[in-house]
């Protein structure tokens, strides 16, 4: 079923463009209701410009942004003024309910994921942080251990840990954003549930992964993956190519992964 986006397409210049839009979107949210004008951009505003332009899926784009806003902890109350800014743009009253009702359940799922997790989410890759990853890596070392209390090897501890490099310079926050959502949604397509990951930072990535499992296989993977949504969203001329991804054996203590963590990411 169609839902009407709220506004006459047709009004609009002939030359309206999602970036154009986006544009005008953010300064009219930022001038009167956003809090914090350099966690604005996400992806999902994007997908939702396009939407509104084209006819498209409004009310899918909604909940994709609503989900975003949840994972970046911006209260509702924001989330729906920030929304009411995009129709103001586009001369509209107001948005309609369906679109308004499908921001408000993506951003509750959102929500209710982060209380699950139990730890930060990066608004750009839709990952946790490295203080997660770290935690994840304590439980391994420690069950690892049981019941000697012993540094184990690398092969004791079963696991190892997956780096992607995706960094090429210095890019613009619109295209960082876009690269980090499209490596953290290659990672989860790849590995899925059961393989902790993280961003660490300036274009850098981690898994926690199994090391019985035949590595190759998923690495083919990671790599088709990224470069299909880094070309979807238009930025694989910032994104490094080939992407450089490789594997870490874990140290013999948690206090070394924790250093090497240090040591493979950017500030």
């Amino acid at each position: 079923m169609t839902i009407n986006s709220g506004f006459n397409n047709a009004a609009l210049p002939t030359d309206a463009m999602p970036s154009a839009l986006r544009e005008r979107w953010r300064d009219e949210s930022v001038g009167s209701v956003w809090l914090r004008p350099s966690d604005w951009y996400h992806p999902a505003v994007d997908a939702l410009a396009t939407a509104l332009l084209s006819s498209g899926d409004a009310v899918g784009a909604a909940t994709e942004l609503g989900h975003a806003r949840g994972y970046d902890g911006v209260g509702i109350g924001e989330t729906l003024d920030d929304l009411a800014c995009l129709y103001r743009t586009l001369g509209a009253d107001e948005p309609p309910m369906p679109v308004l009702r499908a921001l408000c359940e993506g951003w509750a799922d959102a929500q209710a994921g982060a209380v699950v997790v139990g730890a930060a989410l990066d608004p750009e890759s839709g990952l946790p942080s490295r203080q997660y990853l770290a935690l994840r890596l304590a439980e391994t070392y420690r069950d690892a251990a049981l019941p000697t209390q012993r540094a184990r090897t690398a092969a004791e501890l079963g696991h190892h840990l997956v780096l992607i490099d995706v960094a090429t310079g210095d890019v613009d926050p619109f295209t960082r954003a876009a690269r980090s959502a499209a490596v953290g949604a290659a990672m989860t397509v790849t590995y899925g549930d059961g393989h902790p990951m993280a961003t660490l930072g300036g274009g850098v990535f981690a898994v926690l992964a199994r090391a019985d499992e035949d590595p190759h296989p998923p690495l083919e993977a990671l790599h088709a993956e990224i470069a299909r949504r880094c070309e979807l969203l238009q930025v694989r001329a910032s994104t490094r190519q080939p992407v450089r991804v490789w594997i870490e054996s874990l140290p013999a203590t948690h206090e070394d992964a924790l250093r090497m963590l240090d040591r493979v990411a950017r500030p």
